[in-house]
């Protein structure tokens, strides 16, 4: 049966919270595969507004079981805060589950993190803050904390001072601070094991017998294909891979069980964080567009670096992630424009590239080649159909899936839950 995954196809913010919830009612399981609290995920169901950062957005869908996969990095209490919230508002958490294997961010990786990025100052990447990181930068080293420790005091200990007898090196001679306590440490994790316990499992083996039993599972990554740490703009990335490949790694489901990989593209472009963006507006266009859009970041409260439409960075997105399908998310904000630019090729040191530089020189040299297409004034919020689109609109679709080489199937026209025109199944 299918496993779907669901990825951001520029720098995040894309609308994926939207989408999932779309496809919430249809599919069986929803994983968090990758990522922190440093992602944000917006639905908005009628008058109510939803604002997750570690909850799959499938918590909203009750037919549905949100898994958070053994790729995602844990802060235990945000995460339990969370949770308090949602039950707060009348939504049910009880079905949540948890992986075993996934790692925890403690509160020397959140100091870590925020000293690290004073001490680059200019040359800071522009994280978050919030630990995510130098938790993967723990994991990888095999210096982690995972769920499952919280279960083994001695475990746990051990972990933590082996962890700290570097860190607090680091943060002492470095950065002039004050040792972290390893005592303190572990008893504030352990504060966190009963409260977690009731839904820890493994989550590999849950989701594929979920498969072979016939289920739907749709896996969904946080950030975008260019904040990938292999695949973006390195080094302004995040530390784990949104891009689909990331879906196998961070749910233990095996590539052979992908069935389809659904991009999520807005009209137009955003980024948080330093790093090259070729189509950025400074003008009163790239405020129009963040004020219209109500571009935000869901999780830092930063508004949003906006732009036009990038083709190269969706052909680029179609390639790696192997999409099958693109979501158009937030076409109604470009209601308005007399005419829409789209970028559909790079000027680089006065050479043309149609594809996505290769270096991270040429890409910070790009300047965006633009066509320009005939807007709209139509207000096109309440639109159900491709053909209740105006003319210039249907126009604009189809140049963006001409443009990025894979077909547009779900286009979202407003805030709202429904407010979207399904134009091909995405359950394939």
């Amino acid at each position: 049966m299918p496993a779907i995954v669901l990825v951001g196809a520029q720098w995040g913010d894309e609308g994926k919270g939207k989408a999932t919830d779309l496809l919430g009612g249809r599919v069986d399981y929803v994983v968090r595969y990758q990522g922190g609290n440093n992602a944000g995920h917006t639905v908005v169901i009628g008058d109510r507004k939803f604002a997750l950062h570690l909850l799959p957005s499938g918590i909203l869908t009750p037919t549905v079981v949100p898994v958070i996969g053994n790729g995602v990095v844990i802060d235990p209490g945000v995460l339990l805060e969370e949770m308090r919230g949602l039950n707060e508002r009348g939504i049910d958490t009880s079905k949540l589950v948890i992986s075993a294997d996934a790692h925890l961010i403690t509160s020397y990786h959140v100091t870590l993190d925020k000293v690290t990025e004073r001490f680059l100052g200019k040359a800071k990447i522009g994280t978050t803050g919030r630990g995510i990181g130098p938790t993967y930068s723990d994991k990888i080293a095999r210096l982690g904390i995972r769920v499952q420790d919280l279960f083994d005091p001695s475990i746990l200990r051990q972990k933590v001072e082996g962890a700290l007898a570097h860190k607090n090196q680091v943060l002492v001679k470095v950065y002039n601070r004050r040792a972290i306590d390893v005592d303190a440490t572990v008893d504030q994790l352990l504060e966190y094991a009963d409260a977690l316990r009731p839904y820890v499992a493994d989550t590999s083996l849950l989701l594929n017998s979920a498969l072979d039993e016939g289920r739907v599972v749709l896996l969904e990554g946080g950030q975008g294909t260019l904040l990938d740490v292999d695949h973006g703009t390195y080094p302004f990335v995040t530390s784990s891979n949104p891009t689909a490949g990331g879906a196998c790694t961070g749910s233990g489901i095996g590539p052979t069980r992908i069935t389809s990989v659904v991009g999520i593209l807005k009209a137009y472009t955003t980024r948080v964080g330093s790093g090259p963006f070729p189509t950025e507006l400074f003008d009163a266009d790239g405020e129009r567009l963040r004020s219209i859009g109500g571009e935000v970041g869901v999780t830092t409260g930063r508004p949003r670096r906006c732009g036009w439409f990038d083709a190269p960075i969706a052909r680029y997105a179609s390639r790696v992630n192997g999409l099958t399908d693109i979501f158009l998310t937030k076409l109604d904000v470009l209601t308005g424009w007399e005419r829409i630019p789209v970028c559909v090729a790079y000027d680089v040191d006065g050479t043309r590239s149609d594809e996505v530089p290769m270096t991270q020189t040429d890409f910070h040299h790009a300047k965006p080649i633009y066509e320009y297409l005939p807007g709209w004034s139509e207000d096109i919020s309440g639109a159900k159909t491709l053909a209740d689109l105006p003319a210039n609109a249907r126009a604009y679709v189809q140049f963006l899936e001409d443009v990025s080489g894979t077909r547009i199937s779900a286009i979202g026209v407003g805030q709202d839950r429904d407010a979207t025109i399904a134009i091909h199944d995405l359950v394939h």
